[in-house]
């Protein structure tokens, strides 16, 4: 998938610092095994973290790169999502790159305003009744909210999640669409892309 041309050099250099500690620690707990008296389960836990932020950091970096060819806004959308990670208000932000989106969405209201963080956030405020729908942006305006997207079902059966994550996957199985998610159970925020979910550093998980 084209990175929009984003120098990853620099990334690269800090993840592979970063894979080499963990196996590092892989080959410390192979080597300690033959110890009765050691305990793998909290250093698995440790690892499983350490992998988390590798993904994170990944993620993070190349979300910046997926969006840069398709809209200048990405320091809003980021504030934005960073701002509703914190009071753990849910949002589900559609940003569309080359594919028409048009058949693949149950249209909602027309909003077609310039993208800034705060109209988002107003938008996804509790209680604005277009609060549970997601919203449509295409280059950097915020084209319409309370869009209605199709639910993916590969996870049907195998791991729970929400709505939210559900219709953001489905998007991005048929279309190009980025799409970005912030739980309101956890505060986490994710992006969607290729059928895939990733999740990303905020303010909490750094």
């Amino acid at each position: 998938m084209d990175n929009g041309g984003c120098d990853f050099s620099p990334m690269e250099q800090t993840i592979k610092e970063d894979i080499h500690h963990v196996i590092t620690a892989l080959q410390n707990n192979v080597a300690a095994m033959g110890n009765e008296n050691y305990c793998l389960l909290g250093n698995f836990e440790k690892i499983k973290e350490d992998f988390l932020s590798i993904e994170m950091k990944a993620a993070t970096f190349y979300l910046n790169c997926y969006l840069s060819p398709f809209t200048d806004k990405y320091s809003e959308l980021s504030a934005c999502v960073q701002n509703m990670s914190k009071l753990k208000h849910g949002g589900l932000i559609v940003i569309q790159r080359e594919d028409s989106l048009h058949s693949l969405m149950k249209p909602g209201i027309p909003i077609g305003a310039e993208l800034t963080h705060s109209l988002l956030e107003s938008i996804f405020f509790p209680g604005n009744p277009l609060h549970d729908g997601a919203v449509l942006v295409y280059q950097n305006q915020i084209v319409s909210a309370a869009n209605v997207l199709p639910l993916s079902d590969r996870y049907i059966g195998e791991k729970k999640l929400g709505t939210r994550h559900r219709a953001a996957l489905g998007l991005s199985e048929q279309s190009d669409a980025l799409v970005l998610v912030v739980s309101e159970e956890t505060g986490r925020v994710s992006f969607a892309i290729g059928g895939n979910l990733h999740p990303i550093i905020t303010h909490g998980t750094i």
